[in-house]
Protein backbone atom coordinates (compact mmCIF):
# COMPACT_ATOMS: atom_id res chain seq x y z
CA UNK A 1 0.00 0.00 0.00
CA UNK A 2 2.86 2.37 0.80
CA UNK A 3 4.52 1.65 -2.56
CA UNK A 4 1.20 2.15 -4.35
CA UNK A 5 0.75 5.52 -2.62
CA UNK A 6 4.24 6.65 -3.62
CA UNK A 7 3.70 5.64 -7.27
CA UNK A 8 0.39 7.50 -7.31
CA UNK A 9 1.99 10.63 -5.90
CA UNK A 10 4.82 10.56 -8.44
CA UNK A 11 2.70 9.67 -11.48
CA UNK A 12 2.64 11.46 -14.82
CA UNK A 13 -0.47 11.77 -16.93
CA UNK A 14 0.01 11.35 -20.68
CA UNK A 15 -2.56 11.92 -23.39
CA UNK A 16 -2.18 10.89 -27.04
CA UNK A 17 -4.52 10.45 -29.99
CA UNK A 18 -5.65 6.80 -30.17
CA UNK A 19 -5.81 6.88 -33.97
CA UNK A 20 -4.18 9.16 -36.57
CA UNK A 21 -4.84 9.08 -40.31
CA UNK A 22 -2.25 10.24 -42.80
CA UNK A 23 -1.78 10.36 -46.57
CA UNK A 24 1.19 9.03 -48.49
CA UNK A 25 3.94 11.65 -48.84
CA UNK A 26 2.21 14.25 -46.62
CA UNK A 27 3.73 15.14 -43.24
CA UNK A 28 1.80 13.83 -40.25
CA UNK A 29 2.02 14.85 -36.59
CA UNK A 30 1.77 12.40 -33.70
CA UNK A 31 0.46 14.38 -30.74
CA UNK A 32 1.50 13.61 -27.17
CA UNK A 33 0.77 15.78 -24.13
CA UNK A 34 1.86 15.19 -20.55
CA UNK A 35 1.20 16.64 -17.13
CA UNK A 36 3.80 16.23 -14.38
CA UNK A 37 3.50 16.93 -10.66
CA UNK A 38 7.21 17.85 -10.57
CA UNK A 39 8.90 20.91 -12.12
CA UNK A 40 10.31 20.40 -15.61
CA UNK A 41 14.09 19.89 -15.44
CA UNK A 42 16.87 18.92 -17.82
CA UNK A 43 16.46 15.36 -16.61
CA UNK A 44 13.13 15.06 -18.42
CA UNK A 45 13.21 12.50 -21.23
CA UNK A 46 10.81 11.64 -24.03
CA UNK A 47 10.90 8.35 -25.91
CA UNK A 48 8.83 7.29 -28.90
CA UNK A 49 8.72 3.62 -29.85
CA UNK A 50 7.21 1.88 -32.86
CA UNK A 51 5.52 -1.51 -33.10
CA UNK A 52 4.73 -2.93 -36.59
CA UNK A 53 1.11 -3.99 -37.24
CA UNK A 54 2.25 -7.60 -37.62
CA UNK A 55 3.85 -7.52 -34.18
CA UNK A 56 7.47 -8.21 -33.41
CA UNK A 57 10.14 -6.28 -31.59
CA UNK A 58 9.51 -2.66 -30.60
CA UNK A 59 11.84 -0.09 -32.13
CA UNK A 60 12.90 3.19 -30.51
CA UNK A 61 12.57 5.87 -33.18
CA UNK A 62 13.02 9.08 -31.17
CA UNK A 63 14.63 10.26 -27.94
CA UNK A 64 14.59 13.70 -26.32
CA UNK A 65 16.60 15.07 -23.42
CA UNK A 66 17.20 18.82 -23.61
CA UNK A 67 17.67 18.35 -27.39
CA UNK A 68 16.02 15.96 -29.84
CA UNK A 69 17.74 12.75 -30.93
CA UNK A 70 15.86 11.25 -33.89
CA UNK A 71 16.80 7.73 -34.92
CA UNK A 72 19.73 7.34 -37.31
CA UNK A 73 18.88 3.80 -38.39
CA UNK A 74 15.89 1.92 -39.74
CA UNK A 75 13.09 3.04 -42.03
CA UNK A 76 12.40 6.20 -40.00
CA UNK A 77 15.96 7.49 -40.47
CA UNK A 78 16.00 11.24 -41.32
CA UNK A 79 12.17 11.32 -41.30
CA UNK A 80 11.39 12.07 -37.64
CA UNK A 81 11.39 15.66 -36.36
CA UNK A 82 10.63 17.23 -32.97
CA UNK A 83 7.33 19.14 -32.88
CA UNK A 84 6.90 19.52 -29.11
CA UNK A 85 7.63 21.94 -26.30
CA UNK A 86 8.31 20.31 -22.92
CA UNK A 87 7.78 23.61 -21.11
CA UNK A 88 4.15 23.43 -22.27
CA UNK A 89 3.80 19.70 -21.69
CA UNK A 90 4.02 18.89 -25.39
CA UNK A 91 6.04 15.86 -26.52
CA UNK A 92 4.76 15.59 -30.10
CA UNK A 93 6.78 14.48 -33.13
CA UNK A 94 6.27 14.66 -36.90
CA UNK A 95 6.91 12.06 -39.60
CA UNK A 96 8.03 13.23 -43.02
CA UNK A 97 6.83 11.48 -46.20
CA UNK A 98 4.82 8.71 -44.50
CA UNK A 99 4.29 5.47 -46.42
CA UNK A 100 1.89 2.57 -46.03
CA UNK A 101 4.77 0.57 -44.55
CA UNK A 102 4.77 3.06 -41.63
CA UNK A 103 1.42 1.78 -40.40
CA UNK A 104 1.59 0.51 -36.86
CA UNK A 105 1.44 1.50 -33.21
CA UNK A 106 3.43 4.39 -31.74
CA UNK A 107 3.96 4.77 -27.99
CA UNK A 108 4.92 8.02 -26.24
CA UNK A 109 6.80 7.71 -22.94
CA UNK A 110 7.80 10.64 -20.71
CA UNK A 111 9.92 10.63 -17.55
CA UNK A 112 10.50 13.67 -15.36
CA UNK A 113 12.44 12.39 -12.31
CA UNK A 114 11.33 11.78 -9.70
CA UNK A 115 8.04 11.69 -11.61
CA UNK A 116 8.49 8.58 -13.76
CA UNK A 117 5.32 6.47 -13.43
CA UNK A 118 2.61 7.04 -16.01
CA UNK A 119 -0.01 5.42 -18.19
CA UNK A 120 1.03 4.08 -21.61
CA UNK A 121 -1.17 5.57 -24.34
CA UNK A 122 -0.88 4.08 -27.82
CA UNK A 123 -1.40 5.80 -31.16
CA UNK A 124 -2.34 3.76 -34.21
CA UNK A 125 -1.12 5.32 -37.47
CA UNK A 126 -3.09 4.55 -40.63
CA UNK A 127 -1.47 5.76 -43.87
CA UNK A 128 -3.55 5.64 -47.05
CA UNK A 129 -3.46 7.08 -50.54
CA UNK A 130 -5.28 10.35 -50.98
CA UNK A 131 -8.38 9.88 -53.16
CA UNK A 132 -9.15 11.87 -56.31
CA UNK A 133 -12.08 13.55 -54.55
CA UNK A 134 -9.59 15.36 -52.30
CA UNK A 135 -7.33 16.57 -55.13
CA UNK A 136 -8.91 19.98 -55.61
CA UNK A 137 -6.28 22.50 -56.53
CA UNK A 138 -6.60 26.21 -56.01
CA UNK A 139 -7.07 26.66 -59.76
CA UNK A 140 -10.07 24.31 -59.78
CA UNK A 141 -11.64 26.07 -56.80
CA UNK A 142 -11.08 29.47 -58.44
CA UNK A 143 -12.68 28.25 -61.67
CA UNK A 144 -15.73 27.01 -59.76
CA UNK A 145 -16.09 30.33 -57.91
CA UNK A 146 -15.82 32.31 -61.16
CA UNK A 147 -17.92 30.24 -63.58
CA UNK A 148 -20.71 29.14 -61.25
CA UNK A 149 -22.05 32.70 -60.66
CA UNK A 150 -21.72 33.39 -64.41
CA UNK A 151 -23.83 30.36 -65.27
CA UNK A 152 -26.50 31.43 -62.77
CA UNK A 153 -26.63 34.93 -64.28
CA UNK A 154 -26.97 33.55 -67.84
CA UNK A 155 -29.80 31.22 -66.81
CA UNK A 156 -31.66 34.06 -65.07
CA UNK A 157 -31.30 36.28 -68.16
CA UNK A 158 -32.62 33.51 -70.43
CA UNK A 159 -35.59 32.96 -68.13
CA UNK A 160 -36.33 36.68 -68.12
CA UNK A 161 -36.09 36.85 -71.93
CA UNK A 162 -38.39 33.86 -72.24
CA UNK A 163 -41.01 35.46 -70.03
CA UNK A 164 -40.78 38.74 -71.94
CA UNK A 165 -41.25 37.11 -75.33
CA UNK A 166 -44.09 35.03 -73.90
CA UNK A 167 -45.95 38.17 -72.80
CA UNK A 168 -45.46 39.80 -76.21
CA UNK A 169 -46.75 36.69 -77.95
CA UNK A 170 -49.89 36.64 -75.79
CA UNK A 171 -50.57 40.31 -76.53
CA UNK A 172 -50.17 39.68 -80.23
CA UNK A 173 -52.64 36.80 -80.13
CA UNK A 174 -55.25 38.83 -78.23
CA UNK A 175 -55.13 41.71 -80.75
CA UNK A 176 -57.85 42.32 -83.43
CA UNK A 177 -57.41 40.58 -86.80
CA UNK A 178 -57.26 42.81 -89.81
CA UNK A 179 -59.63 42.42 -92.69
CA UNK A 180 -58.29 40.84 -95.85
CA UNK A 181 -59.05 44.04 -97.74
CA UNK A 182 -57.29 46.22 -95.17
CA UNK A 183 -53.97 47.54 -96.19
CA UNK A 184 -51.42 47.07 -93.42
CA UNK A 185 -49.42 50.09 -92.43
CA UNK A 186 -46.76 47.84 -90.89
CA UNK A 187 -43.67 47.17 -92.95
CA UNK A 188 -43.13 43.68 -94.21
CA UNK A 189 -40.92 41.37 -92.14
CA UNK A 190 -37.36 41.57 -93.30
CA UNK A 191 -34.63 38.94 -93.16
CA UNK A 192 -33.35 40.55 -89.96
CA UNK A 193 -36.72 40.00 -88.25
CA UNK A 194 -36.59 36.37 -89.31
CA UNK A 195 -33.13 35.95 -87.73
CA UNK A 196 -34.31 37.55 -84.49
CA UNK A 197 -37.28 35.21 -84.43
CA UNK A 198 -35.03 32.21 -84.81
CA UNK A 199 -32.79 33.50 -82.02
CA UNK A 200 -35.80 33.99 -79.78
CA UNK A 201 -37.03 30.47 -80.42
CA UNK A 202 -33.56 29.10 -79.72
CA UNK A 203 -33.45 30.96 -76.38
CA UNK A 204 -36.89 29.66 -75.45
CA UNK A 205 -35.82 26.09 -76.25
CA UNK A 206 -32.75 26.52 -74.06
CA UNK A 207 -34.90 27.72 -71.15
Amino acid sequence: LVLSGVCSALSLEIKASPKVRAFIGEQVSLKCYFKSSSPITESLTVDWTYLPPTGGQMETIFHYQSVPYPTTVGKFKDRISWAGNVAKGDASIAIQSPAISDNGTFICSVKNPPDVYHNIPQTMLIVTERGLSFQLTSAVLLSILVFLPSIVVVVLLLVRMGRKFGVLKEKKKSGCKKSSIEVSDEPEHTETDSCLGKLRNWCLNCV
